[in-house]
């Protein structure tokens, strides 16, 4: 039987500890603050970029070289005879498909998977891949069961500057504007890996209502009789994130809920102040 390694890249969260502890590869997404590159806890902790980012810097991220990914790959498959590849969704980077085309060069071996995820739910994914190599499932039943599950997942998350949709295009500047001064929060989603505007809401505590309200809703109606699973994320700073965490609990006392720092390469097209909410179905 083919020894089965698991590959993520850091836009899952999944921190080198955590993926150390599992026995996950680990790809670092680089970023950039004012045009110097940089790897999360590599050589910029988390922290640090929040301040620099307060500080007025200017950051943005990019892909891994060719050389980096593949040198990756390499490294692994000497433990392993293939190679299931787990990024984020292709809806929000071309490195998926980039990561594809190097894949070409690996027939049999390396396998990139595609499964309309990003964040806490690329992460869930990754577990769950990890499950199903355990239990004996060859490397075409994994891929067919993180296709056959892409779907069920939903996050909402909320944004405390609007500047950096802006910045992203995701937003008009007029809007963001307007959306500042009238103290408007939207409430965005990603159902596929695709993100979307979710509603507009008045304040903060009116946007952590929606999100709870709009999880709510999927439990009864999308995920009905399903057993799932409840996270939070959050950006910056982690007493923030802990009393979010805390709030969603009280909400949802029949879930486990935990929480994660949502990671640099995402940060850096939604800014600090931002919470989120996701369900992942439980496998």
């Amino acid at each position: 039987m083919s020894k089965i390694g698991i590959i993520t890249d850091t836009n899952s969260g999944m921190t080198a500890r955590e993926a150390a502890e599992c026995g996950v590869t680990l790809m670092p997404m680089p970023f950039t603050v004012n045009d110097r590159n940089y790897v999360e806890n590599v050589n910029m902790s988390y922290d640090e970029f929040f301040e620099r980012l307060a500080g007025g810097a200017s950051v943005a991220t990019s892909q891994p070289s060719p050389e980096d990914v593949t040198k990756c790959w390499d490294e692994a498959l000497k433990t392993c005879d293939q190679l299931i590849y787990i990024p984020m969704s292709s809806a929000l980077s071309s490195s998926c498909q980039s990561a594809r085309l190097f894949a070409e060069d690996y027939p049999g071996r390396v396998f990139v998977v595609d499964n309309h995820r990003i964040s806490i739910s690329q992460k869930q994914s990754v577990y769950d891949a990890l499950k199903w190599r355990d239990a004996g499932l060859g490397a075409e039943e994994i891929i067919k069961n993180l296709m056959d599950t892409s779907m069920e997942a939903s996050i909402y998350l909320t944004v405390d500057d609007l500047k950096y949709l802006k910045k992203g295009g995701r937003i008009t500047p007029s809007v963001a504007t307007i959306a500042t001064v009238l103290n408007i929060k939207p409430v965005l989603q990603i159902q596929g890996g695709k993100l979307d505007t979710y509603k507009k809401v008045r304040g903060l505590h009116a946007a952590q209502n929606t999100m709870v309200e709009a999880i709510r809703k999927d439990l009864e109606e999308r995920f009905a009789d399903q057993e799932m699973l409840l996270r939070t994320a959050y950006t910056g700073d982690a007493d923030v994130g802990r009393v979010w965490n805390a709030q969603v609990q009280a909400k949802f006392p029949q879930f486990e809920v935990t929480g994660d720092p949502l990671p640099i390469s995402i940060a850096c097209h939604v800014g600090p102040g931002v919470l989120a909410l996701g369900l992942m179905k439980k496998i």
